[in-house]
């Protein structure tokens, strides 16, 4: 991330030497005003400093184009919760040290990389929170313009006729005007009101950039459980067309044995219907199957900024899971999460703001001034002989505001509080979700163990049911339950290990975890 204060607010010698020069030159013509009886030695006394300060006038407008402002970047106030952080995780002791970097390549799949790229590229929601980010940026370049001069030029010209009643003669008098000139303002931001606004809209842009950040790695996230999620359901649809052959196979058997009608052996007809429901269960299992693979190809296109056709190809098999990423220490968190950065960025904006809203009880000091020509006519709106010009301070102290300035500071101090409050619940959040993630993360790990061993088991059983059905030694009832108890399990063992693959992708989330996008 770009350091948008360091962008917005580095400092320039032109621009503190002119403030300096102007607010010299303010002093000196007050002093040299203190106890002059006539406004003429006040204006014989500025007519030797107007070139001069006409020229620093100039000078001051010319360094707002070349310097900005100079705003120093806010400071972090991590140290506010960075005492609610444990020495370890609770959830688990396995964790090693080091940063997690590049978890969508951990998946070892190429073609889910480029996908995290298109989507971050295309998807609709990445563009508009990257527009926020432009519209926050330009904010706090804006915040700050009250405290840069403010440069205007003006022509003007006029044409205007006076009746002479009651004189002498009588008649009328035709006068023509032109007039040209540039005029400077400027607010002298003595307390730091101004650039206390400034920092909070730098604040508030770092936290939209950061919010963008946080949106590309759930984004990403989100691409990566919508490519687990078709990798099972391209493993279930193969798994019900497995069964489906099975259960044909089945109804097959059995049914030469109805026709044979060997009783007790398979051929009742109470087992043959049982079997021909388990084919055509079977059946409407493929048709379920096919439909979860097709909404699953839809999803993928969305994230992907892809109309949803339901024509993405996906694989044909889960993903493995890769191995475990370094945890590191829970006070790390702080410093690697953007939406916790983010929550403090914006509690900093609040303090700022607070600080804004007390120095709004100081006074106000501005500097005008303005120089150009005033002449009858247009011609001689050049000539140096019919220059004019004015330069002068003001200080303005309010008195009585109606609560107004009370009012915002109480408004302020509550928001302050406010922002607190929520960079407490963010962080304890994110604490919250490493946690959960590192405990599920043990947990299913041996649940997909348990699992793929009862699974394998359940096959074995099944096959042996077939066999000694085959010879004549078993009977259909067995046959029916091992097959329909591996394929259970089977498919339950898919679900898990999709679930194993997404509680990694929450673990790399909630640990703040670094990822490279394809090409890049």
């Amino acid at each position: 991330m770009q350091d948008l204060g360091a962008k917005l607010g580095f400092e320039h010698t032109m621009m503190r030497s002119c403030v300096v020069q102007m607010v010299k030159i303010i002093k000196t013509c007050y002093v040299a005003s203190v106890g002059s009886p006539t406004i003429i030695q006040w204006c014989a006394f500025l007519n030797k400093r107007f070139c001069r300060s006409l020229k620093l006038i100039s000078l001051v407008s010319l360094s707002v184009f070349l310097v900005g402002c100079a705003t120093k970047p806010p400071e972090s106030q991590m140290l506010k919760v960075e005492q609610m952080a444990p020495d370890s995780w609770t959830a688990s002791q396995e964790g090693k040290s080091g940063v997690d970097r590049e978890w969508v390549q951990s998946f070892g799949d190429s073609s889910l990389n480029k996908l995290v790229a298109e989507a971050v590229a295309r998807n609709p929601d990445m563009r508009a929170a990257a527009e926020r980010v432009v519209q926050a940026q330009k904010a706090a370049y804006v915040a700050g313009a009250a405290a840069r001069p403010a440069l205007a030029a003006e022509f003007k010209g006029d044409r205007s006729k006076r009746q002479f009643v009651g004189m002498p003669f009588g008649g009328s008098s035709v006068e023509n005007g032109s007039y040209a000139d540039l005029r400077v303002n400027w607010e002298i931001d003595l307390w730091g009101r101004i650039r206390m606004g400034q920092m909070a809209a730098i604040s508030d842009a770092q936290a939209a950039e950061l919010d963008a950040k946080a949106a590309e790695a759930a984004l990403a996230a989100e691409v990566c459980k919508a490519w687990f999620s078709l990798g099972e359901a391209n493993e279930q649809l193969t798994l019900a067309k497995r069964v489906a052959q099975i259960r044909d196979d089945s109804v097959e058997t059995i049914g030469e044995r109805f026709a044979q009608n060997l009783g007790n052996d398979g051929g009742s007809a109470s087992q043959f219907r049982l079997a021909q429901t388990d084919q055509a269960t079977s059946k409407a299992v493929i048709s379920q199957r096919e439909s979860e693979v097709r909404m699953a190809q839809r999803r993928l296109e969305l994230l992907c900024g892809r109309y949803p056709a339901g024509k993405m190809k996906g694989s044909s098999s889960l993903t493995k899971m890769p191995a475990r990423p370094p945890s590191g220490v829970p006070s790390a968190l702080l410093q690697r999460r953007p939406d916790v950065i983010a929550a403090e960025r914006r509690y900093v904006a609040s303090v700022a703001r607070l600080k804004e809203a007390k120095r709004a009880i100081f006074p106000i000091l501005s500097l005008t001034g303005s120089g150009g020509t005033a002449s009858d006519a247009l011609e001689q709106i050049v000539n140096n002989n019919f220059s004019a010009w004015s330069i002068g301070a003001t200080i303005t102290q309010n008195l009585l505001t109606g609560g107004l300035v009370k009012g915002e500071q109480a408004i302020r101090t509550s928001k302050e509080r406010e922002e607190l409050a929520n960079l407490e619940g963010v962080v304890l959040g994110a604490f919250g979700e490493v946690e959960n993630a590192l405990m599920l993360e043990g947990w299913l790990k041996r649940r997909v163990q348990d699992m793929g061993k009862a699974s394998a088991l359940a096959n074995e059983a099944a096959k042996a049911a077939s066999d000694d059905y085959l010879e004549g030694t078993g009977d259909i009832l067995t046959l029916l339950t091992g097959q329909s108890r591996a394929v259970e399990l089977g498919s339950q063992l898919l679900v898990l290990r999709r679930i194993q693959l997404e509680n990694r992708v929450d673990l790399h989330l909630a640990l703040g975890g670094e990822f490279r996008l394809e090409g890049k």
